[in-house]
C-alpha cells in the first residue's frame, strides 16, 4: 500500500507541474482532463499526509518511551496508544480511497418507477416516490426530463420513466433500486384501515456511444399515434417511438414529446441504458456467489424499503436503517439515507478487499 501511495502522490506532484504548465493551460481538453485527475488524487494524497506526520510522531513517541523520567515515559505511552488508533483509523481511509472507483458513478441516470401489487394506491405512490426523487435531484442541482410516462385513473402512475442529469448522479441513486413497500391507509379507504402496497424502482445509467456500440440493423423502429394527455399535436400525428432491439428484445418507447424525432433520440437513450443494464447484470450474475448483500449491487429483486405513513417511518431494511421524519424524507430529504448506503457498501467492499 506505501508503495502504491507514494506513486500516486509523485503522479499529483507532476499533474500539480502540469497545471501550470503554459502549454497544458493553452489545450482546454488536456487541462481539465490533469484538473479533474488532480482533484481525484487530492483526498488520497491529504490522508497518506496525515498518515506519515502519525508514523513520525509514533516514531518520536517510542524514543520518548526510553527516556529515564518515568513521567515522560508515562506520558510516551499514552501518546503512542492515542497514535496507534490514529494510524489504524487513516490506514482504513486509505485502504477505502485506494479501492477502483465505481466507473459509472459519474453519469446520468434513467429511472423507471413502476406501480406494483396494490393497484390504484400502488400508482399514488409511485408518483409520490417520483415526486420524492425529483425534489431531492433538484437539491443537489440536477434537472429531471420525463421520457415516458403512463397514469393511472386515480391520477398517479402505472410507469414513469425519467432522465436525470448531474455530476455524480448515478453514485447517488444507484442504492434505490428495489422493490419498495408502502404502508398507509388509501385515500378510497372508508374503514381507515391500513393497506399495503409495493412499488419498483430501477436506477440505469446513461449508456455512452463509446461504450455500446449497436448497428442500426439491429434496431426495430415502430411509429404510432401517442395516447394520454399531451399538447395540441400529440395525439393527432404519429410522433410516438417505439424501438426493439433485435438481437436481446429488449424494447424502448418514448411518446412525451411532441416530435417524433425528439422521442426517437429519447428512447434510444433507454434502450440503450436497458441493454447495458442487461450487460452489467449478467457480469455481476458471475461474481454474486461472492457476494452476501444488496447494497451496492443494484439488486432489485428484493424488499429494500418500507415507508409507513400511520408511524411516520422509513426502514431501510438492507442497512437495518429506521428514520421517524417519513414527511421529510417524501420531501426529497433523503441525503442521509444515501449516505448510510455508501458507508456500509463501502465497509462491505473494504472487507472482501481485506
Amino acid at each position: 500500500m506505501i508503495n502504491k501511495l507514494q506513486g500516486i502522490k509523485e503522479r499529483y506532484i507532476k499533474l500539480e507541474n502540469l497545471l501550470s504548465d503554459p502549454a497544458v493551460i493553452a489545450d482546454q481538453v488536456k487541462y481539465q482532463r490533469c484538473l479533474k485527475e488532480h482533484g481525484e488524487l487530492t483526498k488520497v494524497v491529504s490522508a497518506f499526509a496525515d498518515y506519515q506526520a502519525v508514523l513520525q510522531q509514533m516514531g518520536e513517541a517510542k524514543d520518548l518511551a526510553k527516556d529515564p523520567d518515568p513521567d515522560i515515559r508515562e506520558m510516551a505511552k499514552e501518546e503512542t496508544a492515542d497514535l496507534r488508533a490514529q494510524r489504524e483509523g487513516l490506514e482504513s481511509k486509505l485502504k477505502l480511497l485506494l479501492m477502483p472507483k465505481d466507473p459509472r458513478d459519474d453519469k446520468n441516470v434513467i429511472l423507471e418507477i413502476r406501480a406494483g401489487t396494490g393497484g390504484e394506491e400502488a400508482g399514488l405512490f409511485a408518483a409520490d416516490l417520483f415526486r420524492m426523487y425529483s425534489r431531492y435531484a433538484e437539491i443537489k442541482g440536477w434537472t429531471v426530463n420525463v421520457i415516458e410516462s403512463s397514469h393511472s385513473s386515480a391520477g398517479g402512475f402505472k410507469e414513469v420513466i425519467s432522465m436525470i442529469k448531474g455530476n455524480g448522479a448515478f453514485s447517488a441513486f444507484k442504492y434505490e433500486s428495489g422493490t419498495h413497500r408502502v404502508q398507509r391507509v388509501p385515500e378510497t379507504e372508508t374503514q381507515g384501515r391500513v393497506h399495503t402496497s409495493a412499488v419498483t424502482v430501477a436506477v440505469l445509467p446513461e449508456a455512452e456511444d463509446v461504450e455500446l456500440k449497436i448497428e442500426p440493423s439491429e434496431l426495430k423502429v415502430d411509429v404510432f399515434r401517442a395516447s394520454g394527455p399531451g399538447g395540441q399535436s400529440v395525439n393527432t400525428t404519429d410522433s410516438a417511438v417505439r424501438i426493439t432491439h433485435l438481437p436481446t428484445g429488449i424494447v424502448a418507447t418514448c411518446q412525451d414529446e411532441k416530435s417524433q424525432i425528439k422521442n426517437k433520440i429519447a428512447a434510444l437513450k433507454v434502450l440503450k441504458a436497458r441493454i447495458l443494464d442487461a450487460m452489467v447484470r449478467e457480469q455481476e450474475a458471475k461474481r454474486a456467489a461472492q457476494r452476501k448483500g444488496q447494497v451496492g449491487t443494484g439488486d432489485r429483486s428484493g424488499r429494500i424499503r418500507t415507508y409507513n405513513f400511520p408511524q411516520g417511518r422509513m426502514t431501510d431494511h438492507r442497512i437495518g436503517l429506521t428514520l421517524y421524519r417519513l414527511d421529510n424524507i417524501m420531501g426529497g430529504d433523503i441525503q442521509d439515507i444515501i449516505d448510510e448506503l455508501k458507508t456500509h457498501a463501502q465497509a462491505e467492499a473494504l472487507k472482501e478487499a481485506n
